[in-house]
């Protein structure tokens, strides 16, 4: 059975995730999907007000699962909204709670939204779903604000060639392309500053992890690899875009230079964020 996840807060970003969630679930033949609202105690910035306030969690609770319903019975009526939905909310902050959620439900995927909110927001604030995906424990989904599902044909991994061998989740990657039967294409993005690396060996070894899904190759030369993948994607049908953060190299250092923040805001293509 397969359970996908959709955190959901009832915006117009929220619904367009879940709208995609239920497409998607319709193509990977997916029995469920969980819509799950993390509510919390809204923060007075008035310095005359104190900020420890009273609070009916009673009524904060029967709120949250009255906006589920609705919202519910809302997708119920949108294309493949026949598929089975349960509701879950909890007074807990969303990365804290989606972890402990998704293994309660067995969820193979997690499903979310993301709003563009210009340079503070995505320099200092971030969003919930790019937090979600760093912490996550399955493979998350970001969905623009203006994505439409596109059936999954061709899916694009961002790959810097380095410790194939301990970094790729080659069982969930070979999951996703069997439930979809998706074409596998993987790039590697080479900047000027970019010291040379030999991709002989490690692509030898990541073609025999991958070599019955028949990946294609492609390297490209770009100062940006938000532009180097943009342009890739959208010159190559690409349906999906897939990154896999490390602790150690090329990805954990776009972690810390907010690269893969800028893809998530500005690529107008749904982004899988995989874990090794």
């Amino acid at each position: 059975m397969k359970t996908i996840l959709v955190p959901t807060d009832f915006s117009n970003t929220a619904r367009n995730a879940a709208k995609y969630a239920l497409a998607l679930a319709n193509q990977i033949n997916a029995s469920r999907i969980v819509l799950y609202n993390a509510f919390q105690a809204p923060i007075s910035v008035d310095p005359m007000v104190p900020t420890v306030q009273l609070l009916d969690m009673d009524l904060m609770k029967k709120s949250s699962e009255e906006g589920l319903a609705q919202f519910k019975e809302e997708l119920k009526s949108a294309p493949f909204g026949n598929i089975e939905m349960d509701t879950f909310s909890e007074y807990n902050v969303l990365t804290g709670g989606i972890n402990d959620l998704s293994k309660a439900v067995a969820a193979d995927f997690i499903v979310m939204g993301i709003t563009g909110g210009g340079a503070v927001t995505e320099t200092l604030i971030g969003s919930n779903a790019v937090s979600v995906s760093l912490h996550s424990t399955i493979p998350v989904i970001i969905v623009p604000p203006e994505a439409t599902f596109k059936k999954i044909d061709h899916v694009l991994l961002a790959c810097d060639f380095k410790q194939v061998l301990e970094t790729t989740p080659v069982k969930l990657l070979k999951s996703l392309l069997e439930n979809t039967s998706a074409a596998l294409h993987i790039l590697h993005v080479n900047s000027s500053s970019e010291k040379a690396i030999d991709v002989s060996f490690e692509s030898m070894v990541l073609d025999s992890l991958l070599k019955t899904n028949n990946p294609q190759y492609h390297f490209v030369e770009n100062e940006s690899f938000t532009d180097g993948i943009n342009q890739f994607a959208d010159s190559n049908n690409i349906d999906l875009i897939i990154t896999i953060p490390k602790k150690h190299g090329f990805f954990d250092s776009i972690f810390k230079k907010s690269h893969t923040k800028r893809l998530a805001f500005h690529s107008h293509l749904p982004l899988m964020v995989m874990h090794d």
